[in-house]
């Protein structure tokens, strides 16, 4: 029962709303010291959870960091660079944004994210081409964030499979080699994805050329 000390404390210090990592730390060695372990081996133990988890970390700085930049005027900026460019347009930000963010993933590079991108970045310049002419309705603006995160999901779940050592590469091949069916290589399964990523641009070109064309002429009619 003692053993339960650690969510104990955890509890106390959450609610005495003390440093987070501070609690954490002193949980897990009171934890630790009640199990008879020695010190030196919590410190190891706890050293070795920070390396495993240390690319989490990394997410963290990169959450905290876009954070910082927002609160500065980053999406304000974005949008307000992409209104004075001459013939962009909501649907073309975003196509160049599928195109780049699909080679970015054929070569296994990790350029995008919704976070790190889209959110910060890619909506707001979409939203500020199309405003050009006119304040977007709540539904449509809406109807944009839905666009522009769809775009993150299609470029990267296609252009991943052009990288012959993806992850979704290896699930289908394993999953084929569960199935009985041999002799499929990773460098097939690839070669497959490739025209399957370039349709996907394609079609998602042509969406965002329709949205183009549904914002022109819902600005028409509320200036008519």
């Amino acid at each position: 029962m003692i053993k339960l000390i650690g969510i104990l404390l955890i509890i106390i210090g959450f609610s005495l709303k003390l440093d987070t990592i501070m609690v954490v730390l002193l949980a897990g060695i009171a934890t630790g010291l009640v199990s008879s372990i020695d010190f030196l081996e919590i410190l190891s133990i706890l050293g070795n959870a920070f390396i495993s988890t240390r690319y989490m970390t990394i997410l963290l700085l990169t959450l905290a960091t876009v954070g910082l930049l927002e609160r500065n005027g980053l999406r304000e900026r974005a949008a307000k660079c992409i209104a004075m460019l001459q013939g962009a347009t909501c649907g073309k930000v975003l196509t160049v944004y599928v195109i780049i963010r699909t080679i970015a993933a054929a070569l296994s590079l990790r350029l995008g994210g919704h976070v790190q991108f889209i959110r910060p970045l890619v909506y707001p310049m979409a939203k500020g081409a199309a405003e050009k002419n006119g304040k977007l309705s709540k539904e449509l603006d809406e109807e944009l964030k839905s666009l522009a995160n769809s775009m993150e999901n299609y470029s990267n779940f296609y252009g991943q499979n052009v990288f012959i050592a993806s992850s979704g590469v290896l699930l289908i091949m394993g999953t084929f080699q569960e199935l009985g069916i041999n002799g499929l290589e990773a460098y097939n399964i690839a070669k497959a994805s490739f025209p399957m990523a370039i349709m996907a641009i394609v079609l998602a070109g042509i969406r965002n050329y329709m949205f183009d064309k549904k914002i022109a002429k819902k600005q028409v009619n509320a200036n008519e």
